[in-house]
């Protein structure tokens, strides 16, 4: 930690905010200021790539300057008064739960307009390519940011637009009807989510988060909170996506750029559970408590679900695709993070928060990695990776396949990388859920995930039997290695995968103190 002064926190979480913004309009100018390339395409991305980078810096500042011994105190805390007849207010702030996934979205956002710098994805104009990064990247960083619900539930939407363009324009095959699938659900989604925050804003008579949290529901009959936490949840829900809600993202996965499918697999979908903790959990705890055992049923369904999927892709003769696999191994991922959540229980909270960071880290990568197979094989469909040009890419690309192969189990929960982490303690929290939940059932819940985690094991080895081993044929041709734009934009999710698996207390030390007091009922 270092010393920062208050106002300088506060003036860098608003520049972290807003400064994306700023950029996206830059952006659109005639020629991005102060910045020279070899033409406008390359001005404008080189302009991407230094506005998410100057994000990134401050990001990391804000962490540096956080208060360590205090995480669950709101910090770099702005409050403006905004709309005073609704007491709606301008109200930014971070505490140990809101800054990792703060720090995970910078960080992303800057590796995806580096890597779209040197590899642009095939559409329309760059400026606008560029501009739509921007404005998602601001909206993700407000939702976590922000500490008031219409604020959050603007930033929440915000990011719907520049996301369904990001697909529709630059994505691949089927790439309209599968934009227009993810704004539908979402959108549909959001509008019954708005009439829960409402309710709850107009019954407590303020949209405070924090205001709401210290007072933990007191102020809202049990059920206002049921409503509520109806309303809200299948807004949450979709985003996150929790089965039976999922069924926009495989398409939006398959169809998207490589950078789309990074940002939507490691940065929108935590959009979802966080507004499960920051707003569910303490604003609303007994109507919570009333669906969790049902949350907890759903979640384990998608855990089995999105395992059986993938074995079914997976399986030799099936036409899988790579990406639209890893899109239904998110369903099972989210699920674990759902489970812990549903359990109202410290262990279960943090293991959900842990589980988000290493699904953006582990799953952005492998996004990054099955984009480089389709750019030298120029496809992802399993058959064709494992029988024709990706056989045995050990001895075609090696190092590629080894990452492919690193991913690969590290998404699998290997101990000692950073996906054991959140799915052990989402299950520990299973086996001794709060009061007032049926031990039995979660006991079940517990079990059934667990047999999950054998799946998913089951079909990333065959994934990675399939297209890294085998006998490599003497007329193959050897496939391009990892390029040097390649290796800056995948070491920081590889080097960051080994450190939260052998240093957990680095995420568990930021979170817990705070998942505590949200739970207890109240923040400062």
């Amino acid at each position: 930690m270092i010393d920062i002064n208050e106002s300088v926190m506060q003036f860098l979480l608003a520049f972290v905010v807003v400064g994306p913004l700023l950029g996206a309009a830059a952006a659109l100018l005639p020629a991005p200021p102060g910045l020279k390339g070899k033409s406008p395409e390359q001005a404008v991305l080189r302009h991407g790539v230094t506005v998410t980078g100057a994000i990134l810096i401050a990001a990391i500042v804000l962490a540096l300057g956080f208060d360590h011994d205090q995480p669950s105190k709101m910090q770099a805390s702005t409050d403006i008064s905004w709309i005073p007849a609704l007491d709606v207010r301008i109200h930014l702030g971070i505490d140990g739960i809101s800054l990792p996934l703060l720090v995970l979205t910078a960080l992303l956002t800057f590796l995806c307009a580096l890597y779209s710098y040197f590899k642009m994805p095939e559409g329309p104009s760059p400026k606008a390519f560029v501009a739509l990064l921007l404005v998602l990247e601001s909206g993700t960083l407000a939702t976590f940011a922000v500490l008031d619900l219409l604020l959050f539930f603007l930033a929440f939407e915000m990011v719907l637009i520049p996301m369904y363009f990001l697909i529709a324009r630059w994505g691949g095959e089927g790439r309209s009807q599968a934009a227009w699938r993810f704004i539908l659900y979402t959108l549909l989604g959001s509008v019954v989510m708005l009439l829960g925050l409402l309710l709850i804003g107009l019954k407590a008579g303020t949209f405070d988060m924090m205001a709401l949290a210290t007072d933990n529901g007191r102020s809202l009959t049990t059920s206002v909170q049921v409503i509520a936490v109806l309303a809200i949840g299948i807004g949450l829900a979709v985003k996150t996506p929790m089965w039976p809600l999922h069924s926009w993202l495989p398409d939006a996965h398959t169809a998207a750029p490589t950078v789309g499918s990074v940002l939507l697999a490691g940065v929108l979908l935590k959009m979802g559970t966080y507004g499960f903790v920051r707003i569910l959990l303490p604003v609303a705890p007994d109507g919570f408590r009333t669906f969790a055992p049902y949350l907890a049923a759903l979640a384990v369904v998608g855990i089995i679900y999105g395992s059986l999927a993938c074995l079914a892709l997976a399986k030799q003769g099936a036409k899988g695709d790579l990406k639209r696999l890893i899109a239904y191994s998110s369903v099972g991922h989210m699920g674990f993070v759902l489970l812990g959540i549903a359990t109202m229980t410290p262990t279960g909270v943090n293991g959900a928060l842990f589980a988000n960071i290493a699904h953006g880290l582990i799953t952005g990568l492998l996004f990054f990695l099955v984009g480089a197979l389709k750019d030298r094989t120029g496809t992802t469909d399993l058959d064709t990776l494992a029988e024709e040009t990706g056989a045995a890419l050990y001895g075609r690309a090696p190092r590629l396949g080894g990452l492919l192969a690193f991913a690969a189990v590290a998404s699998l929960g290997l101990p000692g990388l950073a996906g054991f982490w959140g799915e052990m303690l989402a299950l520990f929290g299973a086996f001794q859920p709060a009061a007032g939940l049926s031990r039995p059932a979660f006991l079940t819940f517990m079990a059934i995930g667990a047999f999950g985690t054998l799946l998913t094991a089951a079909y990333l080895l065959v994934v990675v039997r399939r297209v890294c081993m085998g006998a490599l044929p003497q007329d193959a041709p050897r496939l391009t290695d990892v390029r040097s734009y390649e290796f800056a934009a995948w070491t920081p999710l590889v080097v960051l995968t080994v450190v939260a698996g052998l240093w957990p207390k680095a995420l568990l030390g930021l979170s817990d103190p705070a998942v505590q007091q949200l739970l207890a009922g109240g923040t400062r």
